[in-house]
């Protein structure tokens, strides 16, 4: 969304979500949204190869996982509230440039047997590949910031 749209509060931005995840298979099909289910610490650390690629990489593979601004929460918040993070329009265009860049099959040379001994398929990590290449692209073109939430 616009970085003018959001409010830094976590509280709005987790109704926001909220709702967001409640939209999901609309705001997926409209390319706004994105959701990797319980496997994301997977999809980072397939996309930490790429440091294996380039000596000099710079960590710009941690930003479609894991990058952004932790967004601070009240001391007195429920503890059942998402952490969430806020990547701003600049990171957004970084991570779009890095997931348009990066070779996935390279990336699967390198560290594919490992993944497929936990039971994932070339394909499986591709279609997330693919989605979030979408996803960033379309952010970075419209200048947006994206907000992420760790649904427990």
């Amino acid at each position: 969304m616009a970085e003018s749209e959001i409010r830094d509060d976590h509280s709005w931005l987790t109704a926001f979500m909220s709702a967001a995840w409640d939209d999901g298979p609309a705001e997926y099909a409209a390319g706004i949204a994105h959701s990797i289910n319980k496997c994301w610490d997977l999809v980072n650390d397939f996309y930490a190869a790429a440091d294996a690629l380039d000596a000099d990489a710079d960590e710009s593979w941690t930003l479609p996982i894991y990058g952004g601004r932790p967004v601070p929460n009240s001391t007195d918040a429920d503890l059942g509230d998402p952490p969430l993070m806020l990547l701003e329009p600049p990171a957004v265009s970084q991570a779009a440039r890095f997931l348009a860049d990066v070779p996935f099959e390279a990336l699967w040379n390198v560290v594919g047997a490992g993944f497929g001994d936990l039971g994932w398929t070339e394909q499986e990590l591709l279609g997330h590949h693919r989605d979030l290449q979408e996803f960033y692209g379309q952010a970075a073109a419209a200048g947006h910031a994206v907000v992420k939430a760790v649904w427990a």
